[in-house]
């Protein structure tokens, strides 16, 4: 080790990568000098929101393969696009939790450290190339999201949801690393290229791979790994339970997604099994949960265990069409369900801090047009046309389909008949808002600058993206 050279030049191949690494120093340096003023928010919060911005652009732009450090890390042209959908939905998260912190500046400056942590960790896991890079970047993502969840402190629900998530997060981190080690045992390598080369059907790989797989299917909370998420997402900030919704299970999905595409793919029908299953469980079992929820932040996650099921179809398809779907559908879910909590985050700015179902009776009369947004937001997550999500579960079941055998078109078949379960339960909230009455219903109310820029670009993103086409071109040009 000691004759070995360092070659620090190799960092300009992680360009997206050192940009947050930057934006995480000036928003620290920036957090610490202004610790005495009275605008430390405003400045924090414009500082954040930029970075992010620059962040989104640098990774639309700076679209080249490359590769650092002997092949740990690489990336591709459908990963940096990947990285700049998610670093947009978190700049909507950073904005939307701001209508919070107007009321209660405390940990703010935290909040945005921590949220840019966990970005940079996802980044690490979706660029990597050699598994313990991978378990890094995961690792790197799971600790700060942990003190997310945990971030007002002073609540005991928040307290309980992050040593929930701690907890479960340690224990599926265990399982994974265990089922890194007896992959490695059976082939004697780390690194994906090699190890896709060297990799045979045998009980300990088939073992390997299935530990392998429960550790994302917790980040992913796919039946059976999901017990954690409806009480970690009930206590935590609502802005953060959106975070942990989309952005986590955007980075994961497509992390899970080339892993099992590219380093698995000589047992492609072990796992295609194993998918078939987790699938066909998470979008019956938590589309039957959710229609049983009175809170609203337990049914969007009951909600959003439903969707990540369905974004794992995509990976059945096993071809650039799936990875296609799997972006576009992720895409268009940062938009519809980043405008379904920047409503309920508003309403419990405005509510005393409740997000019961009942609260939403007789809405529309007292505030239409956060109703309005609300219905479209729902109704693309529900997959009805002419809104997006109903393009973007199209393209998922066609990449499924794709696959050709009975088994998929049996599991696409059970999915498109639970999209009609969905459809009621997001509509017992339309329901409450348009035809339920209320002995006094939430007062009428103007929201904030920042929750009208939040929803108007999530509004924006329900109508535009299934209509323009290009969007769906221009991913499908970068997963080629």
């Amino acid at each position: 080790m000691g004759g070995m050279n360092m070659n620090y030049g190799q960092f300009l191949n992680m360009i997206p990568e050192a940009m947050l690494v930057l934006a995480l120093v000036v928003v620290f340096i920036g957090d610490f000098c202004l610790a005495k003023k009275e605008e430390k928010g405003s400045i924090l919060f414009y500082l954040t929101a930029g970075l992010l911005a620059v962040a989104t652009g640098v990774c639309f732009v700076y679209g080249q393969p490359s590769e650092a450090f002997g092949g740990m890390y690489v990336t591709t042209t459908a990963t940096n696009a990947m990285k700049a959908i998610l670093t947009a939905g978190t700049l909507i998260v950073v904005i939307m939790a701001k209508t919070t912190f107007v009321k209660n500046p405390a940990n703010e400056g935290e909040f945005y450290l921590l949220v840019l942590s966990t970005l940079l960790g996802m980044y690490v896991m979706m660029s990597a190339s050699h598994f313990l890079l991978f378990f890094l970047g995961l690792e790197m993502a799971s600790v700060p999201m942990a003190c997310l969840v945990a971030l007002e402190k002073w609540k005991k629900q928040s307290a309980e949801a992050g040593a929930k998530y701690i907890l479960t997060a340690t224990f599926s981190s265990g399982v994974m690393l265990y089922g890194i080690s007896l992959l490695y045992a059976a082939t004697g390598t780390l690194y994906f290229a090699d190890f896709a080369q060297l990799l045979t059907a045998t009980p300990l790989t088939i073992v390997g791979l299935v530990f392998f797989f429960s550790g994302l299917g917790f980040k992913l909370s796919l039946v059976p790994f999901h017990f954690w998420t409806a009480d970690t997402y009930q206590g935590a900030p609502t802005a953060v339970t959106g975070y942990l919704s989309v952005i986590s299970k955007g980075a994961a999905a497509f992390a899970l997604c080339t892993i099992l595409m590219h380093t698995f793919a000589s047992m492609v029908e072990y796992w295609e099994v194993l998918l078939y299953i987790v699938i066909v469980l998470s979008i019956t079992i938590a589309n039957l949960f959710a229609i049983r929820q009175s809170e609203l932040k337990r049914f969007m996650a009951f909600s959003s265990i439903s969707q990540a099921g369905y974004i794992m179809l995509a990976v059945v398809g096993n071809s650039a069409a799936g990875v296609t779907a799997l972006m576009y559908y992720t895409l268009i879910y940062v938009v519809a369900n980043m405008a379904v909590f920047t409503v309920i985050n508003a309403i419990e700015q405005n509510n005393g801090g409740k997000t019961d179902i009942d609260d939403y009776d007789g809405l529309y009369q007292t505030n239409p047009k956060l109703s309005f947004l609300m219905t479209l937001a729902l109704f693309s997550l529900a997959g009805i046309p002419p809104f997006a999500g109903m393009f973007s579960k199209f393209f998922v079941f066609m990449a499924a389909a794709q696959q050709g055998s009975w088994w998929a078109y049996a599991v696409v078949f059970i999915a498109l008949v639970n999209t009609v379960v969905s459809l009621y339960y997001y509509l017992l909230i339309v329901k409450a808002m348009y035809i339920k009455t209320s002995e006094n219903p939430l007062p009428t109310f103007r929201s904030d600058c920042y929750t009208r820029t939040a929803l108007a670009v999530c509004t924006a993103g329900i109508a535009l993206f299934g209509i323009a086409s290009c969007v769906y071109e221009w991913l499908s040009s970068v997963a080629a």
